[in-house]
């Protein structure tokens, strides 16, 4: 039996399911997620906190949040870009984030990375949005987690030398930063992300 994408919330009005999963979630849902967004930092931000969750919970990472934007320079990756080996121990010896190398070496790389796709496409933003999918796109995704335009973006920024950006992660990151709005239908927020989304500019 598939199991409702809609929930009650304490106020009386459906939401979609998961941001009943956590108190930290109904904020975030109603406030974030599936709202466009044009700035570098942020849409940085976002890549870089989808790579640490690979394999722990979005709740993990969300808890988290501020240690991050602490730890790594508000994500700003003109700074970022410049960390070394002495940052990445002190990262590792941080409690306050998820100390793995290969995530934080990887935010380290990628910050490089944004650096050379701002200086050749103008804005990381003019890049990431050009791969809002199309309504033919959105009709048919391939699974629950990814699909064709987040393959493409995946292998894009792979091929930019980018890591820790599989077509999962940049699911994730398009429904989160408002390229698609997966809000279920009958969600409170659904019709707010919809006006949100026409009323954008896009980059």
């Amino acid at each position: 039996m598939n199991m409702p994408l809609l929930k009650e919330a304490a106020d009386g009005l459906p939401r979609c399911r998961w941001c009943e999963d956590a108190p930290e979630f109904l904020a975030y849902h109603d406030r974030e997620w599936g709202f466009p967004v044009a700035d570098d930092f942020r849409l940085f931000e976002k890549l870089c906190l989808e790579g640490f969750q690979a394999g722990l919970s979005w709740r993990t990472i969300l808890v988290k949040r501020e240690n991050f934007r602490a730890a790594f320079q508000g994500f700003d990756f003109n700074r970022v870009a410049g960390f070394d080996e002495r940052d990445v121990e002190r990262l590792l010896a941080n409690p306050g984030i998820v100390r793995h190398r290969g995530k934080i070496e990887a935010v380290i790389n990628n910050a490089k990375r944004a650096r050379e796709l701002v200086a050749a496409e103008g804005s990381l933003a003019r890049y990431i949005w050009r791969f809002e999918p199309g309504p033919e796109a959105l009709a048919a995704p391939l699974s629950a987690s990814f699909s064709e335009v987040s393959k493409a973006l995946s292998k894009d920024l792979k091929k930019r030398g980018w890591a820790f950006v599989g077509p999962t992660t940049a699911y994730a990151f398009m429904q989160a930063m408002g390229l698609i709005n997966d809000h279920a239908e009958g969600c409170v927020v659904r019709q707010r992300v919809a006006e949100a989304r026409l009323g954008f500019e896009r980059p």
